[in-house]
């Protein structure tokens, strides 16, 4: 079984999960997505966004293939570059991190190592531009799939508490722990990354 991971490009944008893909919660702030789904342009959206971000800043995402089929995924930007991200009670994302947008394992493919994968590639590719820490917005009160990911989840995998909010705590994970996680930690990430599913993806916050 050949595992490739990859960078998001608009040549593999279409490799998303369908709901993944027409889904802009990150991408754009409240108004602008509602106007964005009203006008039935969420695609066009998405790959707008991705397009901007890749030429002024990088890359932004990995993908992961199993045997050439897209297996998961994970998105990342600068909080400058994530407008939803300023709705939430405990911004702003710190300015030296960058910020865990979303991430998903299809079901076929979960429990395999992936999520290890897709995160240490975004570890490795924020390091080696000397980005200090990943931060994400949590959900306490997660119930099902949405593209708020669950904090509980995200505390076991090695992030920890830096704003508390009694919905949506921010997270933050130093990235130098990051390239070294133990395997108990790597088993959680896969639990974390697995609960993400596209049916919750257009759940609003």
């Amino acid at each position: 079984m050949s595992r490739r991971l990859v960078n998001i490009t608009l040549d593999n944008l279409d490799d998303l999960p369908s709901r993944c893909r027409s889904c802009v919660f990150w991408e754009l702030d409240p108004v602008s997505k509602q106007r964005a789904e009203d006008c039935g342009n969420t695609e066009l959206e998405k790959e707008a966004w991705i397009s901007a971000t890749l030429l002024e800043w990088g890359s932004c995402g990995k993908i992961v293939y199993v045997d050439g089929v897209p297996a998961g995924y994970v998105l990342f930007a600068p909080p400058l570059y994530v407008p939803r991200s300023v709705a939430f009670p405990t911004s702003p994302a710190s300015a030296d991190a960058a910020l865990l947008m979303t991430a998903y394992i299809l079901p076929e493919f979960q429990g395999g190592g992936l999520g290890r994968m897709l995160v240490q590639g975004m570890a490795k590719d924020l390091t080696r531009r000397g980005i200090r820490a990943i931060e994400a917005f949590g959900d306490l009160k997660w119930e099902k799939p949405g593209c708020v990911l669950p904090a509980e989840y995200m505390l076991a995998v090695g992030f920890k508490t830096v704003r508390p909010h009694h919905r949506f705590p921010r997270l933050r994970l130093e990235l130098k722990s990051a390239i070294s996680w133990r395997e108990d930690v790597e088993v959680a990430l896969e639990r974390l990354l697995g609960s993400m599913s596209p049916e919750g993806a257009l759940r609003p916050v």
